[in-house]
């Protein structure tokens, strides 16, 4: 019985057994390793990293072809081992071939390569992808015939795949990736939300965080300039818009310092004289004004700040109405949270915690900093600011001492402005 026959089939299978574990632990090393690290890694020189990298662009088909060359490996070691215990042992042959089978490619074909692939992903993916490489163009036709056929079928069940749209977006796995490590503890909440509030910028407007228009302090530019002057000392802000007969005509927007500049110049001589402030025009001292589309994304418009080198931009609507102002410090703080300086009053969107756990919050705050502030995870979709969102949730103009409930929280209007709710308490429902 135990012939040349018998023993060619032992290696075969031990052979197969070795495949498989290749294959599995190379599916498991190429879709763990980092990219940007095979990417350093192939700059570096590593020519199995530069390989794992290219290997890596097209997942699917790496993953189909692995897949294709694992179950042919395991079907045919399983087959040969079915075909040796018949022979041996007769009608058992089947139910060993099985139970031995199952241990032998579980601890090492899936197992053990596997884990040695987890622990080390680069290395293990730099040795393994010139063969994968091979193999995937060897197999590509055989994938590309499986992947028509597996849409093709679930397109029967009504399921639209596009063949272009990864399965999981490179955002989605670095957000994912953060949430997970700081649940964990090994990312910080502030690293976390700076790398998050970065990677939303594309997704975010100018109208979700600009200054509303009832909120910009402007100037007449028809005023007296010693009017002009004391309002710019006056201010917390060194760029203010002017404006002409009404507010929503601006013509143009006062830096502070070229306004000193020029007032510094008139006393050249020791003194200025009364005719020269009355002659001096403030739009010669003046930037023309920059005004951006509501719609314009945060991403887009801090490029444009940048390529500009101004940070000051004016918001309208469709209609050329104007809606609020954006500066680079407004973008910037979604990225590493509030900038405060000397001039800055602690009571802007402040949140109050109080005894009972409850927080006391500025109805203009919007709902991202509540959930940055609170670890809450209120919904942003339908409202910008909280007080929009209790508007939107109670379809109503709230009074003062109404209370709601929703999305798990019981939101209370303290104080209003006029129409506007300007102080809200929240708690968590228990």
């Amino acid at each position: 019985m135990l012939d040349a026959a018998f023993w060619t089939t032992v290696g075969a299978i031990l052979f197969l057994l070795v495949l498989s574990g290749f294959f599995s632990g190379s599916e498991t090393a190429l879709t763990a390793a980092s990219r940007s690290k095979l990417r350093a890694n192939a700059e570096k020189g590593d020519m199995g990293a530069k390989k794992a990298f290219e290997v890596t662009e097209d997942r699917e088909r790496l993953i189909g072809s692995v897949l294709l060359g694992n179950n042919l490996v395991n079907i045919l070691a399983t087959s040969l081992a079915t075909t040796m215990f018949l022979r041996l042992f007769g009608e058992n042959g089947v139910a060993l071939a099985t139970i031995i089978m199952t241990l032998l490619v579980l601890v090492f074909a899936e197992v053990l390569p596997k884990t040695y692939a987890i622990t080390n992903p680069e290395r293990a993916a730099s040795l393994a992808a010139r063969p994968i490489g091979i193999i995937v163009t060897v197999f590509a036709p055989m994938v590309a015939a499986v992947r028509m056929l597996v849409r093709g079928v679930l397109s029967l069940f009504g399921v639209q795949t596009d063949p272009d749209t990864n399965i999981l977006a490179v955002r989605d796995e670095i957000a994912g990736a953060l949430q997970l490590g700081h649940s964990e503890g090994v990312v910080e909440k502030e690293d976390r939300d700076r790398i998050l509030g970065a990677l939303d910028l594309a997704e975010r407007t100018v109208e979700e965080i600009m200054l509303h228009r009832k909120e910009i302090e402007m100037i007449d530019a028809a005023l007296p300039v010693a009017e002009i002057l004391r309002l710019c000392l006056d201010s917390n802000h060194t760029r203010l818009p002017l404006y002409r007969d009404e507010p929503e005509n601006i013509i143009g927007t006062l830096h502070a310092k070229d306004l000193l500049r020029a007032l510094h110049k008139m006393l050249g001589d020791g003194r200025i004289e009364p005719r020269e402030m009355d002659d001096f025009d403030i739009l010669t001292v003046s930037m023309a004004p920059y005004f951006i589309p509501e719609t314009t994304t945060l991403d887009d418009q801090m490029r444009q700040f940048l390529a500009r080198r101004t940070h000051f931009a004016l918001v309208v609507d469709e209609y050329g109405t104007l809606q609020g102002l954006i500066t680079l410090e407004d973008i910037l703080e979604e990225i590493v949270g509030e900038i405060t300086d000397e001039f800055d009053t602690d009571e802007e969107n402040d949140v109050t915690v109080a005894e009972d756990g409850s927080y006391t919050v500025d109805g203009t705050m919007t709902i991202r900093d509540v959930n940055r502030a609170t670890e809450w995870n209120l919904p942003d979709d339908e409202a910008n600011t909280v007080a929009g969102l209790v508007i939107h949730e109670a379809q109503m103009i709230p009074v003062v001492g109404q209370v709601f409930s929703f999305h798990g929280f019981r939101f209370e209007v303290l104080a209003k402005d006029e129409n506007r709710i300007s102080e809200l308490k929240i708690a968590p429902l228990v």
